[in-house]
């Protein structure tokens, strides 16, 4: 007689179990704390800081300011989003952990579903980067960046919301990977082109126009930077924290919503073959 499915309670039950682990094992880790208040403490205070006095260029003898914010507040929201990354993205290697050590195939063999094993195993990692994001937010008076309590719940909504798709796109990595090693270089190889590569630490100058933009910058950076998805995440950020977008912040929501789901469907596609 086939193993019967628990009801939907058990289920979530049982997400819930899994979710605690991730949480648990992910904050107990003191490495991976350390890493993530020192990543934005280095780049806020020495990028942000070092590079703000040419963030504005003198053209024909005039002041001319790129966009009208200080570096270390233009660079604050792609710091949050950078901490988000690293961590979604990592997280994952618990994958390889629990395959490794047998506890992926106890939990796979229990009653609950793939779905449901899936889905505590990425809202654990989501959750961890939302900590890790709200690390860098919590400095944002440091970077001259005012909030209001309605910024902060938009930020901490979008960072889940990415945090979420990232850990997805994580798991789909672990999943073609066989060790810890491994997942670590190839998981750099992947988030650092990404983040560089979104206008994270430079603008595409919002007052030129598309014919300008490719006049002022190499055409495959533009592209590349216009198809890369963190570009809105990074956008959409910075709409909230310094109300400054240099695409449409509808679109920018549409893109990250789209990528969050289609990572997250990807992953449920990969994870049958676990």
């Amino acid at each position: 007689m086939a193993e019967q499915r628990p009801n939907l309670w058990g289920q979530i039950g049982g997400v819930h179990a899994i979710w605690l682990r991730e949480v648990k094992r992910s904050l107990r880790d003191k490495g991976q704390l350390i890493g993530g208040a020192s990543r934005p403490l280095l780049w806020v205070l020495i990028l942000g800081i070092g590079l703000n006095p040419y963030f504005r260029g003198e053209v024909y003898g005039e002041v001319r300011f790129v966009v009208p914010y200080t570096y270390l507040q233009f660079i604050f929201p792609a710091v949050i989003v950078l901490n988000i990354l690293y961590t979604s993205v990592q997280s994952a290697v618990s994958l390889i952990w629990d395959r490794e050590f047998g506890f992926l195939r106890e939990v796979l063999v229990s009653p609950m579903s793939r779905n449901a094993v899936l889905l505590g195993k990425v809202l654990g990692g989501a959750t961890t980067a939302v900590v890790h994001g709200c690390m860098v937010l919590a400095v944002a008076r440091f970077a001259g960046v005012a909030l209001t309590l309605s910024d902060m719940l938009a930020a901490i909504a979008l960072m889940f919301v990415l945090s979420f798709g990232l850990t997805s796109f994580g798991i789909v990595i672990a999943n073609h990977l066989k060790g810890f090693e491994s997942f670590g270089v190839f998981s750099n190889a992947v988030i650092l082109p990404l983040y560089f590569t979104a206008s994270s630490v430079f603008p595409l100058d919002p007052a030129l126009t598309r014919a300008q933009t490719l006049v002022t910058y190499p055409e495959w950076l533009v592209i590349v930077v216009e198809l890369n998805p963190i570009t809105y995440a990074i956008d959409a950020m910075r709409g909230i924290l310094i109300d400054f977008n240099q695409f449409n912040p509808v679109w920018n929501l549409q893109v990250v919503g789209v990528m969050t789901v289609a990572l997250f469907a990807l992953a449920v596609w990969e994870f049958r073959k676990v």
